[in-house]
């Protein structure tokens, strides 16, 4: 459904706010209907959607998974606060339903469409992939989400699309963060070059362990690229536009000599300010040593060929 925002709407044509709850309850009903039609099965429990059954992703790692508690109390979530526990807590102010994505640029069928109405044409999965953070520490997690390149096809790119850019949330009456410019300037942004997009490893996520995403981890849709830096999986993102030229994205931006465009997550390429062969897997024993990193972050096999004539260290 497309929301359409550049004309004039006559007030008989608003629709009644009870209408458009109802609406939305009918919309999520039909939602579990299909869904137990396809094997997954939805259990509503405390108002949040739960999936079982969930078709496992081809890509997924055959890897323990980090311990979800860790997860959810060990972000980066700037907007919020430069503690990665604090965020935790004050992402719980954020509202996320309703949500709406902008689509927008070198692309034949642009619009402003429903979250939920995106999820209803496409087919979810779970996604057990490794996830490694610029800061030199790891997880592994069980995403539940799409691939973004099925959301792009829908939109059907241009030749002209040569890059993607995303952009976040901006909502500094509840991101105290937002409020201050001495860092990252908002709203936050992210890009890719459209073949890293259409990737089948590029997820666009809505939740993880089987549930909703926690709003500190990015709900209600985040991007996640496993072979970079934990960076480039932008969250809450409302906006996604396909460009002809390479986007400024935040971090390359606030610092161009520590986080390049590509952030491919590379042992042979240290940080400024620390070394990047090795990672402190989070939820391992305090004796447990550090895991030697693996370029592409083990998912060379599937993206090496995306940089075959680059530079890695020029292009990092």
């Amino acid at each position: 459904m497309i929301i359409k925002t550049k004309k004039t709407i006559p007030a008989s044509e608003i629709t009644d706010p009870y209408v458009f709850k109802e609406r939305r309850k009918i919309i999520k009903a039909l939602l579990a209907l299909t869904a137990m039609g396809s094997g997954i099965v939805p259990v509503l429990a405390d108002n949040k959607p739960r999936w079982t059954n969930l078709p496992e992703s081809s890509f997924s790692a055959d890897l323990m998974t980090t311990p979800s508690e860790i997860i959810e109390n060990y972000t980066n979530y700037y907007e919020f606060s430069y503690n990665k526990h604090d965020s935790t807590k004050l992402a719980q102010q954020l509202a996320t339903d309703p949500w709406s994505v902008e689509i927008s640029g070198e692309v034949e069928k642009s619009g402003t469409y429903f979250l939920e109405d995106i999820l209803r044409q496409q087919t979810l999965q779970e996604h057990i992939y490794r996830f490694r953070c610029v800061e030199a520490w790891s997880m592994v997690i069980p995403w539940v989400g799409f691939a973004l390149g099925d959301l792009l096809r829908k939109a059907q790119p241009l030749s002209t699309a040569k890059f993607v850019k995303f952009t976040s949330v901006y909502r500094p009456e509840v991101m105290p963060r937002q409020k201050q410019n001495n860092m990252l300037e908002w709203p936050y942004s992210e890009g890719l070059r459209i073949d890293e997009a259409m990737h089948p490893l590029t997820l666009l996520a809505v939740g993880m362990y089987g549930d909703t995403m926690p709003k500190q981890n990015g709900a209600p849709l985040r991007l996640v690229v496993p072979w970079k830096y934990g960076f480039k999986s932008i969250k809450a993102i409302v906006k996604i536009e396909l460009l002809k030229k390479a986007p400024t994205t935040s971090w390359n931006k606030f610092a161009p000599g520590e986080y390049g465009f590509y952030a491919n997550v590379n042992p042979n390429v240290p940080h400024p300010r620390w070394s990047q062969n090795s990672e402190r897997l989070l939820g391992s024993g305090f004796f447990t040593p550090r895991r030697e990193t693996e370029l592409f972050n083990g998912y060379g096999e599937q993206v090496a060929g995306l940089y075959k004539d680059m530079n890695l260290r020029h292009f990092f």
